[in-house]
């Protein structure tokens, strides 16, 4: 399934709902904030379990899938394209991050 398929399958969702009514930009933002924080929840109090395998289906199938919805939701309500937006991001993020100085690194680039 492609990512157009998918977005498509959560508008026609929310829409044979009639759930737009209720999807304005801050309670979407505060959704997507509120699912990252469950995901989040499946790491805590794992000690040095930096993969939480044991969680890994409910983060997959739950928590992520929902922070996702939620953003392809927020996007299609602002108008926003995802792909483009994640392209512009990455685009950013390249002159932010150039390979011959971050590489290998995780400094911020106000400190490469």
């Amino acid at each position: 399934m492609t990512f157009d398929e998918v977005r498509r399958d959560i508008l026609r969702f929310r829409d044979e709902r009639d759930w737009a009514q209720f999807h304005n930009p801050k309670d979407l933002a505060i959704s997507v904030s509120l699912e990252a924080a469950e995901l989040l929840e499946c790491f805590q109090w794992s000690g040095t379990d930096l993969e939480c395998a044991g969680r890994a289906q409910r983060m997959e199938e739950e928590e992520l899938a929902d922070v996702l919805i939620y953003c392809i939701m927020l996007a299609d309500r602002l108008g926003v394209d995802p792909v483009e937006a994640m392209r512009h991001k990455l685009e950013q993020n390249a002159r932010k991050y150039p390979v011959e100085k971050a590489r290998g690194r995780s400094s911020k680039y106000t400190e490469l």
